[in-house]
């Protein structure tokens, strides 16, 4: 019987010596105060609305890079702002046509699947009308 029992309290202290030595290790993760990681990409929150002028820009920009989407879509106006929809739908349009595009591209020659001019063209879009998920 105390054998039983000595087992027990052993193992009791031995589990408790682990989540003691568990627990800071794990805490030390959470952090209230996050610091930036070198080469992480920061994800901020896509606007509700954009400028018309900057969809637009954004527009013209990506029918100079070849995008046929772009140019048959119509420039706004008579508006001052348009929902972020319109900007994320011109910019996913134009990445699927580029990646279309550029799909026989050797792959040192891509980036994101489609030809470095088109990944920066698509980024400027993004960047001028303050999109960061599309």
């Amino acid at each position: 019987m105390k054998l039983i029992v000595r087992t027990g309290l052993a193992a009791a202290v031995a589990l408790g010596a682990v989540a003691t030595a568990v627990v800071p290790a794990s805490a030390a993760v959470v952090t209230d105060d996050p610091r930036p990681v070198a080469g992480a990409h920061a994800v901020v929150p896509n606007p509700k609305t954009i400028k018309a002028a900057d969809y637009n820009q954004a527009r013209s920009t990506l029918a100079k890079a070849g995008s046929q989407t772009a140019a048959k879509s119509h420039p706004v106006h008579g508006k001052t702002d348009v929902p972020v929809s319109y900007g994320t739908s011109l910019l996913a349009a134009a990445r699927d046509e580029f990646r279309q595009a550029d799909k026989k591209l050797p792959p040192k020659d891509k980036k994101s699947d489609m030809s470095i001019a088109h990944y920066n063209a698509i980024h400027s879009a993004a960047k001028t009308m303050g999109i960061d998920t599309w």
